[in-house]
């Protein structure tokens, strides 16, 4: 139970890390005819779809577990949306980026053990 759990967590994260990397990807086509533009419109529907299933995802962990346990959990997101924005979309990472990132996997390592 506790794997299944864990499992379908990672699943709600992963699925928005990759909506919100694949929106990022698909807006930066938007000084064009970004309708018509496939370069758009195939990140931001695929975008579209990874968020919603995220959402349903968490909608089903919130009737089984408390928000205060599913909550640091979504403190991942900002990490992994970090390291992979860096490597995929070539954003710049700080030394104040950097470190948040450390202090929120710590407190997420603290939750997932209690």
């Amino acid at each position: 139970m506790r794997f299944a759990a864990l499992l379908l967590i990672f699943v709600a994260v992963l699925t928005f890390v990759a909506g919100q990397l694949l929106l990022k990807k698909g807006m930066q086509f938007t000084g064009r005819i970004a309708v018509q533009n496939k370069s758009f419109a195939a990140p931001f529907a695929l975008g579209v779809v990874s968020m919603a299933i995220s959402f349903f995802v968490t909608l089903g962990l919130l009737q089984r577990f408390d928000l205060s346990y599913l909550y640091p959990f979504q403190g991942l997101s900002t990490i992994i949306i970090s390291a992979l924005a860096a490597i995929i979309l070539k954003e710049k990472l700080t030394l104040r980026l950097t470190t948040g990132a450390l202090l929120i996997t710590a407190g997420v390592v603290l939750v997932a053990l209690s």
